[in-house]
């Protein structure tokens, strides 16, 4: 079930948050997601969240500001089951236009993106991380 975000549902947020930006993100030290968790953990309340709940447990959310897909996280063990492609399914009924930024380099997230008719529409390098990233964008 997808739902929106309960604030008792914030820090399992914040530790999927945690846990997948460092295994899909390999290339960023570690050390910035964990600098970043405190004030993650202030913004997401803040944000548009949905979580995807089954039997009682978070396993995956996505966080938007508008229309922009500030990411989707699925919790390490239940990737790869469709939970991601539903998550993002949910966000395209309520908005008619997406758009997300994602590294160059998380090569399953383009392909993922790609798949469900993102089109890169620029290229950028994030500031706060040095790195190519590409300005991503879908219409209904």
């Amino acid at each position: 079930m997808i739902r929106k975000l309960y604030k008792d549902d914030i820090d399992k947020v914040t530790q999927i948050w945690l846990e997948v930006n460092t295994k899909a993100h390999n290339f960023i030290p570690e050390r910035y997601w964990v600098e970043h968790f405190n004030d993650t953990k202030e913004i997401i309340p803040q944000s548009e969240v949905y979580v995807y709940e089954k039997n009682g447990e978070i396993l995956g959310f996505v966080g938007l500001s508008d229309n922009y897909i500030a990411g989707i996280f699925v919790s390490i063990t239940s990737q790869s089951m469709g939970i991601g492609k539903h998550l993002l399914n949910y966000v395209k009924d309520i908005k008619t236009k997406l758009s997300l930024s994602v590294y160059q380099k998380n090569e399953g997230a383009i392909k993922f993106y790609k798949r469900e008719n993102f089109i890169i529409q620029s290229e950028n390098i994030d500031e706060n991380t040095g790195e190519q990233e590409f300005l991503m964008v879908w219409e209904r």
